[in-house]
């Protein structure tokens, strides 16, 4: 069954505001319900949808992105509870896959570990993308793009640039003081 929705992400509780990104044609998995193997998961997350490919066995793999607002996580395989983090999982149905299940695995698997995670450039959603078609893109960004503009999004590219090289020079700091 295939549905078209507007996926609200997670709000602070008691809120009745919530902003809804985008629209995507989705299957929302019931409890205990596998997906297909290589499907294209998303969960919401507060103010984004989170996205990653199942590669069998309950397992997901993902870019967790950045936690604490500085460390940026590493390309990880984990459950799909650890995914959703208590919250809905959708099979994403309007992706385009360019290569057989087998092979978009095999690429998500290839980029376990990468530490190259950029809001812009390299999020949760290019990576699932690369995996199945070959191209790097984010339909959220996309969509934000044409409703605020480019020079919103140059903002955003603006202040992700400067958090990754504060938090580059902290991490060099801390490593030269260890010694």
């Amino acid at each position: 069954m295939r549905i078209h929705v507007a996926f609200t992400p997670a709000t602070p509780r008691g809120s009745r505001r919530g902003a809804t990104i985008g629209t995507m044609e989705q299957v929302t998995l019931t409890a205990g319900e596998e997906p297909p193997f290589a499907a294209h998961l998303v969960t919401p997350r507060r103010g984004y949808i989170h996205h990653g490919l199942y590669v069998g066995h309950g397992r997901i793999i993902h870019y967790p992105g950045v936690i604490g607002g500085f460390h940026r996580r590493a390309v990880e395989e984990v459950s799909l509870a650890e995914f959703a983090r208590g919250r809905p999982v959708a099979i994403r149905t309007d992706s385009n896959p360019r290569f057989d299940r087998e092979d978009v695995v095999r690429r998500a698997r290839s980029r376990l570990g990468e530490n190259r995670y950029h809001i812009i450039r390299n999020n949760c959603e290019h990576f699932c993308e690369w995996c199945l078609s070959g191209v790097s893109r984010s339909r959220q960004l996309e969509s934000l793009r044409g409703r605020l503009g480019a020079a919103a999004i140059a903002i955003m590219q603006v202040v992700a640039t400067w958090a990754h090289r504060a938090h580059s020079q902290i991490a060099q700091r801390a490593s030269i003081s260890s010694f």
